[in-house]
C-alpha cells in the first residue's frame, strides 16, 4: 500500500511553500523580532526554495527536460506572484544573504565545470575542436552584438557587446546528457563537441572578462576607455588562466603533499575549496568576474595532485563539491528566475527582441560545421550539439544585471527575459533534434 502519492506530495510541497511564505511575511511585518532573529527569515527563505527548486526539476526530468529549467521556472512563478495578490515572496530578490548563498553556488557550480576537464584534455582535442570553438564562440558574439544594435539602438556600445558575450556561452553539460542517452559518448563527433566545449568554455569567459573589465573601467574612467586599456584587460584575463596553469603544473603537487601531512578530518575538502574561493578572489580583486577564478581552479585541479589522498581511502574531490553544489547551486537557478518580470512578455517588442536573440543564437552555432573539412563527420550533430546555453546564459545574463552603466543595469529587466527566453528555447530544442541528427548519420 503506498501512502505517499504523486498527488500527496505535490499538495505537501505546495501547502508548506505557502506556510513558508506565510511566516515569511508575518516575520518581515513583524521587523524579524523572534527568539531566532534574521535568521529565521533565511531560514524560511531556504525552505521556499529548496522545496521548490525539487518540485521544479523532478517535473521537468518527468518530461527529459534538464532539472535547471525546472528550477528557473519555479523561481519565475515564485517572483511574479505578486502579480496574483500574493506578496509574501516580493522581498526574496532584495535579501542580501539569499544574493551571496547564490553566488557561492554560481562559484561551486563553475568550479565543478572546471573539474570536469584538465589541461591535458584542452590539448588532446586536437586543431578541429579548437577551431570549431572558436567559430562558435566569434560568430554568435558579432550575431549577439549586431541583435543589440537592431533591438536597443539608443544603449551605450558597451551595452551590445555584453548582449554579443551572452550568446557566446554553451551548456554542453545537456548534450553530453544527450549523447550519454543515445550511446554516441564516444562518436568522434561527441569528442569534437565535447572537446571544443572545453575551449567555448575558456574563450566564453575570456570575453565575458573583458567585457566587464571595460564596463567597470569605463564606469572609473568617465569618458570611456582606450584601445590599450582593452588590451590590457585581454592580457590580465589571459595571463590569469596561463598564471593559473603554471600554479597547477608546478605549485599544488608541493601544495597537496605538504597538506597531506595534516591529520585533521576533512583537510582534503578544505584545501580544494581553499583553491576555488583564492582564484575566485583573485579574480575579482584584478576585475575579472569571480567564476573565471573559480572555472580555472576546477581547470588546475588535476588526479595527480589527489593520488594520496585516494590511495588513502578518501573520496573524489568531486563527490566531496556534490553535496555542497546540491545546496547551493539550486539557490542560483530559482533566484535568477525570480529576476525575470513576466510583465514583459505581454511588450511585443520584447518577444520579437527574444525570438531574433534565439534565432542568433542557434544560427550562430551551426557556423561551427565549416570548421570541419572532414566529409565523413556529422557536421550538423556538431553544430546542433552547441547550440544549448543552459546555465552558462544566465550566469553571464546574470552578471550583466548587475553592471552598471551610466546608472543602469547594463541587462535591463526587458533585455534580461530576452535572454531567459533563448536560454529556454535553445536548451528545449537540442535534445530532439541532437539525437534526430545523431540517429539520422548512423542510419545513412
Amino acid at each position: 500500500m503506498r501512502l505517499i502519492t504523486p498527488r500527496r506530495f505535490f499538495t505537501f510541497v505546495v501547502l508548506a511553500l505557502v506556510y513558508a511564505g506565510y511566516n515569511i511575511a508575518y516575520a518581515s511585518s513583524d521587523g524579524g523580532s523572534g527568539h531566532g532573529g534574521p535568521i529565521l527569515d533565511v531560514l524560511l527563505e531556504l525552505v521556499v526554495i529548496l522545496l521548490a527548486a525539487k518540485l521544479g526539476g523532478d517535473l521537468f526530468e518527468r518530461v527529459n527536460q534538464p532539472a535547471v529549467l525546472g528550477e528557473l521556472v519555479i523561481g519565475m512563478l515564485i517572483g511574479n506572484m505578486h502579480l496574483l495578490g500574493v506578496d509574501m515572496f516580493i522581498h526574496f530578490q532584495q535579501d542580501l544573504t539569499l544574493e551571496i548563498l547564490a553566488e557561492l553556488g554560481v562559484i561551486i557550480l563553475l568550479f565543478e565545470v572546471g573539474l570536469e576537464s584538465t589541461v591535458k584534455d584542452m590539448l588532446k582535442v586536437g586543431g578541429t575542436a579548437f577551431m570549431v570553438a572558436v567559430f562558435g564562440v566569434v560568430v554568435p558574439f558579432f550575431l549577439g552584438w549586431g541583435v543589440g544594435i537592431i533591438f536597443l539602438p539608443d544603449a551605450n556600445t558597451l551595452v551590445h557587446l555584453f548582449i554579443g558575450a551572452t550568446l557566446t556561452a554553451t551548456s554542453v553539460g545537456i548534450t553530453a546528457r544527450v549523447l550519454k542517452d543515445i550511446g554516441k559518448i564516444n562518436a568522434k563527433e561527441s569528442k569534437i563537441i565535447l572537446g571544443a566545449a572545453v575551449i567555448d568554455d575558456i574563450l566564453g569567459l575570456i570575453i565575458l572578462a573583458v567585457v566587464s573589465g571595460v564596463i567597470t573601467a569605463a564606469n572609473q574612467g568617465g569618458e570611456g576607455i582606450s584601445s590599450l586599456d582593452v588590451f590590457m584587460i585581454i592580457g590580465k584575463a589571459v595571463l590569469f588562466i596561463v598564471g593559473a596553469v603554471v600554479i597547477g603544473a608546478y605549485v599544488l603537487p608541493h601544495f597537496f603533499n605538504m597538506a597531506f601531512k595534516l591529520k585533521v578530518k576533512g583537510v582534503f575538502l578544505s584545501i580544494s575549496l581553499f583553491i576555488c574561493f583564492a582564484l575566485a578572489y583573485v579574480a575579482g580583486q584584478i576585475q575579472l568576474a569571480p567564476i573565471v577564478g573559480a572555472f580555472a581552479a576546477g581547470l588546475i585541479l588535476e588526479d595527480v595532485h589527489f593520488t594520496k589522498f585516494r590511495e588513502r581511502g578518501e573520496h573524489t574531490i568531486e563527490e566531496l563539491i556534490e553535496p555542497i553544489a546540491v545546496f547551493l547551486v539550486p539557490i542560483f537557478f530559482v533566484r535568477m528566475g525570480m529576476m525575470v518580470d513576466l510583465t514583459t512578455f505581454a511588450k511585443v517588442e520584447i518577444l520579437g527582441f527574444a525570438a531574433v536573440m534565439t534565432i542568433a543564437a542557434i544560427i550562430g552555432k551551426q557556423f561551427c560545421s565549416l570548421a570541419i573539412f572532414d566529409k565523413s563527420l556529422n557536421r550538423i550533430a556538431v553544430g546542433l550539439g552547441m547550440i544549448p546555453r543552459g546555465e552558462v546564459g544566465l550566469i553571464f545574463a546574470g552578471i550583466g544585471a548587475k553592471l552598471m552603466l551610466d546608472g543602469q543595469a547594463v541587462v535591463s529587466n526587458e533585455t534580461y527575459s530576452a535572454v531567459v527566453i533563448m536560454v529556454i528555447i535553445t536548451t528545449l530544442v537540442t535534445p530532439p533534434l541532437l539525437k534526430m541528427s545523431m540517429l539520422r548519420g548512423e542510419k545513412e
